[in-house]
Protein backbone atom coordinates (compact mmCIF):
# COMPACT_ATOMS: atom_id res chain seq x y z
CA UNK A 1 0.00 0.00 0.00
CA UNK A 2 2.81 2.53 1.10
CA UNK A 3 4.21 2.08 -2.65
CA UNK A 4 0.40 2.57 -4.12
CA UNK A 5 0.61 5.86 -2.41
CA UNK A 6 4.35 7.05 -2.56
CA UNK A 7 3.38 7.06 -6.48
CA UNK A 8 -0.28 8.41 -6.24
CA UNK A 9 0.97 11.04 -4.90
CA UNK A 10 2.81 12.11 -7.48
CA UNK A 11 0.06 11.99 -10.22
CA UNK A 12 -2.48 13.57 -8.34
CA UNK A 13 -0.14 16.74 -8.55
CA UNK A 14 0.96 16.24 -12.29
CA UNK A 15 -2.51 16.86 -13.85
CA UNK A 16 -1.97 20.66 -12.48
CA UNK A 17 2.28 20.72 -13.90
CA UNK A 18 1.02 19.47 -17.15
CA UNK A 19 -1.56 22.16 -17.53
CA UNK A 20 0.05 24.89 -16.25
CA UNK A 21 3.13 23.99 -18.88
CA UNK A 22 1.42 23.04 -21.50
CA UNK A 23 -2.17 24.76 -21.41
CA UNK A 24 -0.93 27.98 -19.78
CA UNK A 25 -3.42 30.38 -21.13
CA UNK A 26 -6.74 28.18 -20.98
CA UNK A 27 -9.66 29.06 -18.97
CA UNK A 28 -10.27 26.03 -16.70
CA UNK A 29 -5.97 26.24 -16.33
CA UNK A 30 -5.80 29.41 -14.76
CA UNK A 31 -8.47 28.74 -12.37
CA UNK A 32 -7.04 25.54 -11.36
CA UNK A 33 -3.77 26.97 -10.34
CA UNK A 34 -5.65 29.70 -8.47
CA UNK A 35 -7.10 27.43 -5.83
CA UNK A 36 -5.13 25.76 -3.33
CA UNK A 37 -7.09 23.12 -2.86
CA UNK A 38 -5.30 21.29 -5.57
CA UNK A 39 -2.94 20.01 -3.01
CA UNK A 40 -5.79 18.65 -0.74
CA UNK A 41 -5.92 15.12 -2.46
CA UNK A 42 -1.84 14.86 -2.02
CA UNK A 43 -2.48 15.98 1.76
CA UNK A 44 -4.84 13.15 2.19
CA UNK A 45 -2.46 10.83 1.11
CA UNK A 46 0.47 12.36 3.19
CA UNK A 47 -2.31 12.13 6.50
CA UNK A 48 -2.59 8.40 5.52
CA UNK A 49 1.01 8.19 5.06
CA UNK A 50 2.14 9.85 8.28
CA UNK A 51 -0.69 8.64 10.84
CA UNK A 52 1.31 5.27 11.21
CA UNK A 53 4.55 6.66 11.86
CA UNK A 54 3.09 9.66 13.72
CA UNK A 55 5.75 9.27 16.91
CA UNK A 56 8.36 9.02 14.56
CA UNK A 57 7.34 11.93 12.56
CA UNK A 58 6.70 13.94 16.05
CA UNK A 59 10.25 13.26 16.96
CA UNK A 60 11.45 14.44 13.97
CA UNK A 61 9.68 17.79 13.50
CA UNK A 62 9.38 18.88 17.15
CA UNK A 63 12.88 18.27 18.43
CA UNK A 64 14.72 18.63 14.78
CA UNK A 65 17.91 16.41 14.81
CA UNK A 66 19.40 14.75 12.53
CA UNK A 67 18.76 11.30 13.87
CA UNK A 68 15.69 11.68 14.13
CA UNK A 69 14.79 12.66 10.89
CA UNK A 70 16.66 10.14 9.37
CA UNK A 71 14.77 7.10 11.32
CA UNK A 72 11.61 8.25 10.33
CA UNK A 73 12.98 8.39 6.46
CA UNK A 74 14.25 4.78 6.91
CA UNK A 75 10.86 3.56 7.03
CA UNK A 76 8.74 3.47 4.37
CA UNK A 77 5.65 5.28 5.32
CA UNK A 78 7.94 7.82 6.76
CA UNK A 79 9.65 8.36 3.36
CA UNK A 80 6.64 8.60 1.21
CA UNK A 81 5.11 11.04 3.81
CA UNK A 82 8.21 13.17 3.19
CA UNK A 83 8.02 12.50 -0.37
CA UNK A 84 4.01 13.15 -0.19
CA UNK A 85 4.58 16.46 1.41
CA UNK A 86 7.26 17.38 -0.74
CA UNK A 87 4.82 16.96 -3.67
CA UNK A 88 2.63 19.06 -2.53
CA UNK A 89 4.53 22.38 -1.39
CA UNK A 90 6.17 21.82 -5.01
CA UNK A 91 3.02 22.17 -6.38
CA UNK A 92 1.81 25.30 -4.04
CA UNK A 93 5.42 26.57 -5.38
CA UNK A 94 4.79 26.02 -8.88
CA UNK A 95 1.08 27.22 -8.89
CA UNK A 96 2.61 30.91 -7.49
CA UNK A 97 5.14 30.65 -9.52
CA UNK A 98 2.59 30.50 -12.49
CA UNK A 99 0.58 32.93 -11.40
CA UNK A 100 3.22 35.38 -10.83
CA UNK A 101 4.59 34.70 -14.50
CA UNK A 102 1.22 35.29 -15.67
CA UNK A 103 1.00 38.48 -13.88
CA UNK A 104 4.35 39.87 -14.61
CA UNK A 105 3.93 38.80 -18.92
CA UNK A 106 6.62 36.46 -18.77
CA UNK A 107 6.65 33.88 -21.87
CA UNK A 108 4.93 30.70 -21.48
CA UNK A 109 7.60 29.57 -23.63
CA UNK A 110 10.07 30.44 -20.91
CA UNK A 111 7.67 29.04 -17.66
CA UNK A 112 7.02 26.30 -19.09
CA UNK A 113 10.75 24.82 -18.94
CA UNK A 114 11.09 26.59 -15.63
CA UNK A 115 8.03 25.17 -14.26
CA UNK A 116 9.30 21.49 -15.50
CA UNK A 117 13.07 22.55 -13.83
CA UNK A 118 10.50 23.10 -10.70
CA UNK A 119 8.99 19.77 -10.48
CA UNK A 120 12.65 18.23 -10.73
CA UNK A 121 14.48 20.80 -7.98
CA UNK A 122 11.75 23.08 -7.02
CA UNK A 123 14.56 25.04 -4.84
CA UNK A 124 16.36 25.89 -7.98
CA UNK A 125 13.66 26.58 -9.80
CA UNK A 126 12.58 28.81 -7.10
CA UNK A 127 15.63 30.50 -6.97
CA UNK A 128 16.01 31.12 -10.76
CA UNK A 129 12.15 32.17 -10.80
CA UNK A 130 12.69 34.88 -8.37
CA UNK A 131 15.45 35.87 -9.84
CA UNK A 132 13.83 36.50 -13.04
CA UNK A 133 10.58 38.38 -11.26
CA UNK A 134 12.84 40.33 -9.42
CA UNK A 135 14.99 41.25 -12.81
CA UNK A 136 11.15 41.75 -14.38
CA UNK A 137 9.91 43.59 -11.95
CA UNK A 138 13.12 46.42 -11.80
CA UNK A 139 12.90 46.69 -15.81
CA UNK A 140 9.47 47.47 -15.07
CA UNK A 141 10.21 49.91 -12.11
CA UNK A 142 12.51 51.85 -14.62
CA UNK A 143 10.38 52.05 -17.69
CA UNK A 144 6.88 53.29 -15.60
Amino acid sequence: MTGFLFELSFWLAAPVWLLMIFAPGWGPTVRLAGSPWTVVPVLLVYVALAVPVLPELWAAVSSPDLDAFRDLTALADGAAAVWAQVIAWDLLIGQWMYREGRRLGISALVMGPLLVFTILLSPFGLLVFLGLRAARSRRATTAG
